[in-house]
């Protein structure tokens, strides 16, 4: 049963759970690593800000289709297998990029691979762990488990993006061409791949789901119960994401380097702050969601944080910017993890892969137009500011639109009754999801 681990498996879940934490810890040091070199390492090799652009969208837009695929099919083919099949993509991709620029090529890896440009996750991966790990954990635990799997992330993406920063300080200082020294970030880019598809190889059956559709025939999107629900969200989730495409990591990266002339170093070490503060955050989303409840955590911490952010580009100097980034850091990815968690507890237990990815997809391809109009602004010097006033003012929209749409719709353990009672739990949640 979902969420309920088998007399004697504890040991295996346990270890099944610690891969998935180690896969996630270093794909998302990768990811924090690719941020803070990408932009700048494309502007390196001579490419233009609208073919800049461009690759980025291709990037998301590419990650959008095959993870549709994969998440829609994971719990069919396999759980393992996806998670491998992304690892080897990641792998791929980072290769084409560090061996080649030739802008034709460079289309297709971002196409058909996986890479982060944005510091946050893409593929397939953050949907088929979290349906695994709610398979792992009973429901009353599933928030706190998110939390601390987002702060994993969290902590893993700023470690990237300080070592990232060092590592090319000192390339450079060894003699290294620019260029060179950012290449080598996309390289390890590449190393990680590989090494995330042996963790992701040993991990058990007990990840696993069984097969779909014994209440109903899954439709070719995996969903059946739960189809009306995941859209709404779907779309809700896709609104904050093309907000948070105009000021992806990297995009940010560039801006300070171009705006306050910052050593890579110095922002590195700005990146390492801001998801360190992000990660300790994900504790407190779990303490207030207990409180308060997931959608009012997700709404009530996610407003004060746009405000911030549309506060960034008008602070005349780099120390003022850098105050209102690590302010907004420190409480802009609380809803993470009870966005997640509130995902997983109203569609139905065979549509948790599907569901998680089809709504991750959505924030992916809402965040791949974003940086066609949002990479020719931040190399403009006079509009150099507005992508921050655009990305905080519709993500405001969203939380007022997810305040009207759920605020009545909790998830159904913080239903007065339906702690600990896994059939009244699964019925309310096919209640809510038709």
């Amino acid at each position: 049963m979902p969420g309920t681990t088998p007399p004697g498996r504890e040991p295996i879940a346990r270890a099944d759970a610690a891969r998935l934490f180690v896969g996630r810890t270093l794909r998302m040091v990768a990811y924090g690593g690719l941020a803070i070199v990408l932009v700048v390492y494309l502007d390196r090799i001579g490419l233009a800000p609208v073919t800049i652009g461009i690759l980025l969208t291709l990037t998301l837009l590419g990650d959008t289709a095959i993870s549709l695929w994969l998440t829609t099919h994971a719990d069919r083919i396999g759980r393992r297998r996806v998670l491998v099949a992304g690892s080897l993509l990641m792998a791929g991709a980072a290769l084409v990029f560090a061996v080649t620029d030739l802008t034709p090529l460079l289309l297709l890896a971002a196409t058909i691979g996986v890479m982060s440009p944005s510091g946050k996750e893409v593929g397939p991966f953050l949907a088929v762990e979290q349906a695994s790990l709610t398979r792992l954990v009973p429901d009353e635990r599933r928030t706190s488990v998110f939390a601390w799997y987002n702060l994993v992330g969290s902590l893993a993406v700023a470690v990237g993006a300080l070592l990232a920063g060092l590592a090319v300080q000192q390339l450079l200082g060894l003699g290294f061409a620019e260029v060179d020294a950012e290449r080598a970030v996309v390289v390890a880019y590449g190393v990680v791949g590989l090494l995330m598809a042996l963790v992701f190889l040993g991990l058990s059956d007990g990840i696993e789901v069984p097969r779909p559709g014994s209440s109903g025939v899954a439709t070719r999107l995996g969903l059946h119960r739960s189809r009306r629900t995941v859209l709404q969200l779907s779309g809700l989730f896709a609104i904050d994401a093309f907000a948070g495409g105009f000021v992806m990591d990297s995009l940010v990266a560039f801006w300070l380097v171009t705006r306050f002339d910052l050593d890579p170093a110095v922002v590195g070490a700005v990146f390492f702050a801001t998801n360190l503060l992000a990660a300790v955050s994900a504790l407190g989303a779990a303490w207030i969601a207990r409180r308060v409840g997931l959608i009012r955590t997700m709404v009530y911490t996610h407003l004060p944080s746009n405000v911030l952010l549309i506060l960034v580009p008008v602070m005349p100097v780099a120390p003022l910017a850098v105050l209102m980034l690590l302010a907004r850091a420190s409480i802009s990815q609380m809803d993470v993890p009870t966005r997640q968690s509130y995902t997983m507890a109203v569609v139905a237990p065979d549509e948790r892969s599907a569901a998680a990815g089809i709504t991750g997809i959505a924030r992916t391809t809402g965040q791949a137009v974003a940086p066609l109009a949002a990479t020719p602004l931040i190399a403009s010097a006079g509009l150099a500011g507005l992508p921050f006033l655009l990305a905080g003012s519709l993500k405001i929209v969203y939380d007022l639109a997810l305040w009207g749409l759920f605020r009545a719709r909790p998830a159904p353990e913080e239903v007065q009754g339906g702690r600990g009672d896994r059939t009244g739990s699964d019925r309310s949640r096919s209640d809510r999801a038709g």
